[in-house]
């Protein structure tokens, strides 16, 4: 901080070029955005010049007033734009100044401005049955400086506790399975089923864990309830659609009693 106060003291008498502007006084900053706003009049001589001479005979000589014209336009821009950002500049110079981890910065004061978001607030990702639970019963799933690897006594090696390494180190733990007397099934094929099992009826839960976060009704398993059931006219009705699907439009279909 003192740094940048005796530069500031050494500079205050001497006249920088670089921090003068030419605008009027018709602008507004807000420093909390770092936003300024220029409500002056532009200079619509040097906008359209470049229109005015586009009617020349020789094309030659068009090609070179135009690219003169628009030399001089983009100046024109580019000295507008400087001096509205030195305008901005010297206002942030005017702040109060602290250090922050060895570096000087400048204190923004509050916005005058409120910006709308470009995207809307994400929204939060729903719990899960466990994780519900966890919250309700106060269990705390991940502890602090917990390792990621553990060390195995067979392979005599630190494996991950989770990932496909940690699958691939259980298979080379498992390359010797013993088979029980008297059994025809191979062991291996055992194993892999019992595994695609698991995977399956975890899939399944996680399923039901995304249809019960967004409230989605699942069809019940096990007997159907009445509300399942056709009633007697729809019944009917597919009875007689039957009957008269055949080729002979169910001339020759015997008819069956009680129907109705």
């Amino acid at each position: 901080m003192d740094i940048v106060k005796s530069i500031l003291e050494k500079d205050e008498g001497k006249e920088d070029l670089s921090k003068s502007t030419e605008v009027n006084m018709e602008f507004d900053i807000d420093l909390g955005t770092l936003l300024m706003s220029d409500y002056n009049a532009l200079d619509a001589k040097a906008l359209n010049f470049v229109r005015k001479h586009y009617g020349f005979v020789s094309f030659q000589k068009n090609i070179y007033n135009t690219c003169i014209c628009r030399s001089q336009s983009n100046s024109y821009l580019k000295n507008l734009t400087r001096d509205n950002v030195q305008l901005l500049i010297n206002k942030i110079w005017e702040l109060p100044i602290e250090r922050v981890d060895e570096a000087i910065v400048a204190k923004l004061p509050k916005p005058d401005y409120v910006l709308p978001r470009s995207r809307v607030i994400p929204k939060p990702k729903p719990l899960t049955k466990w994780q519900q639970f966890a919250k309700e019963k106060g269990i705390r799933t991940k502890k602090k400086g917990k390792s990621k690897l553990k060390w195995d006594e067979i392979l005599k090696k630190w494996i991950p506790t989770h990932g496909y390494k940690r699958a691939t180190a259980e298979e080379q733990k498992e390359w010797l399975i013993e088979a029980k007397d008297n059994s025809t099934d191979d062991p291996f094929a055992k194993v892999k089923t019992a595994k695609q099992e698991r995977q399956s009826k975890n899939e399944l839960q996680r399923l039901r864990n995304i249809a019960k976060s967004k409230n989605i009704k699942l069809p019940s398993v096990g007997l159907p309830t009445r509300e399942h059931f056709s009633s007697s006219q729809q019944l009917s009705k597919a009875a007689t659609v039957a009957h008269t699907s055949t080729a002979s439009i169910g001339k020759f279909q015997s008819r069956y009693a009680n129907l109705s």
